[in-house]
């Protein structure tokens, strides 16, 4: 570990078990927060699992391979069986086969004994929720690291818990989230932890058993290369856009769907959904239930260039969420001018505050109520526009991220060595 000179610039391990770029929130994240700041002079690597991350080229990406059993290209085997000599493969492939995710354990045990071997290579490490026990073992005795917790993963459990029928998918859930017990613990070892909200961190402390003045709130920003006003003419009517983890219950698609389909017996309505459905899951069956195929459009997965078309094509935004941590799709919508109508699902009525429509989630018939006054009050949607682009330009920045985020570095390296 280096000697900290107050102010000079740091250099930084981000680590992220899963580094997807374009498919949840993690990737996101580690591409944005390490690009700020590399920008802002610190020297920064991502120690990550695959899928990799996509990185500045500023940045450097320590790859840090696993079997890679969810991979489409070899679903649930190893590409090669010597691989399962070695004693963490095999946990991990047996685990995956017995219904668990063990991707966040064995990637905290490959990434204990690498840091083990470059201690001195950095003055802070940067945990993207993984809290995993080689993570754990990292905080106590070898370096300064602090973690960023996005939001309780168990809630997701409880609502997975909610959907699952019979006793046999309430097992799987149960096996899968089994990971929640390590984290719990591991928690517990991090005098510093970062989250992205004032809701989520009280939710946290609540749901971990956590000392609230362990948090630091930095809320996450938004690339504007990719989201902004794009706009050639005026926007269509009667065009809805959401993006969103279709067959996620906490995503809250459902409720959309439905909302929709009640609109369409009065007025004209389509929806876009920036996403995918599970083949003959919940949301592809809700869609033929409900009849509204002709008029709903999953995109599937699409480059991050092609957001602003997709908003510029769209009257009104929604995020129909039941929860959320932070809420990126809604302070994307905002970037990019589009007036949105959001839930109150956990912290989005403080990333949206008063600068969009906000109504109860899961209900329908509330979603179906502000959709259908919004669609018929182009004053109020150019008002809303208007709001939430000035809101997330003036509060939700990656730079000013990455300054805040070094402020809490250097406050963890020096608690580290007054304790050390």
């Amino acid at each position: 570990m280096k000697e900290n000179s107050g102010s000079r610039p740091l250099n930084i391990c981000l680590l992220t078990y899963r580094g997807n770029p374009t498919c949840g929130g993690q990737g996101v994240y580690i591409k944005h927060l390490s690009k700020a700041l590399a920008d802002e002079g610190h020297q920064v690597d991502v120690i990550s699992g695959p899928p990799y991350p996509h990185l500045d080229d500023h940045v450097r990406l320590i790859k840090m391979p696993s079997l890679d059993l969810y991979s489409a290209d070899h679903l649930f085997w190893p590409e090669r069986l010597r691989d399962l000599a070695n004693p963490i493969n095999m946990y991990e492939f047996l685990n995956v086969c017995t219904g668990s995710f063990p991707e966040p354990f064995t990637f905290g045990e490959r990434v204990y004994a690498y840091l083990k071997k470059h201690k001195n290579d950095y003055d802070i490490v940067h945990d993207n929720q993984c809290l995993a026990y080689g993570i754990g073992r990292l905080a106590q005795k070898v370096m300064p690291t602090l973690v960023t917790i996005h939001h309780p993963i168990t809630v997701d459990r409880q609502e997975d818990y909610k959907v699952a029928k019979t006793l046999r998918q309430k097992f799987r859930v149960h096996r899968w989230y089994s990971f929640i017990n390590m984290q719990l613990k591991v928690a517990q070892n991090f005098s510093h932890i970062i989250t992205v909200s004032e809701f989520t961190k009280k939710d946290i402390a609540k749901e971990f058993s956590l000392d609230e003045n362990k948090f630091r709130v930095v809320h996450n920003g938004i690339n504007n290369e990719f989201f902004y006003p794009k706009q050639n003419g005026p926007r269509p009517e009667n065009s809805l856009i959401v993006t969103n983890s279709a067959d996620t219950p906490l995503k809250g698609l459902n409720f959309l769907l439905e909302a929709v389909a009640e609109i369409r017996k009065k007025q004209p309505i389509k929806l876009t959904v920036i996403g995918q459905p599970k083949k003959d899951g919940i949301i592809e069956n809700l869609v033929a239930k409900l009849g509204v195929r002709d008029i709903v459009h999953f995109t599937g997965r699409i480059e991050n260039e092609e957001f602003a078309d997709y908003y510029a094509q769209s009257t009104i935004a929604i995020v129909p969420s039941l929860y959320e941590g932070f809420g990126i799709p809604a302070a994307e919508a905002m970037a990019s001018g589009v007036p949105l109508i959001s839930t109150s699902g956990g912290a989005l009525p403080e990333v949206v505050g008063d600068a969009g429509m906000v109504v109860p989630p899961a209900d329908a018939k509330a979603l179906a109520g502000a959709i259908t006054y919004l669609l018929n009050a182009p004053d109020e949607r150019k008002k809303y526009a208007q709001a939430g682009l000035h809101r997330v330009n003036s509060v939700f920045s990656w730079k000013k991220a990455a300054e805040e985020v070094v402020e809490v570095y250097r406050e963890a390296m020096n608690g580290y060595r007054r304790f050390s």
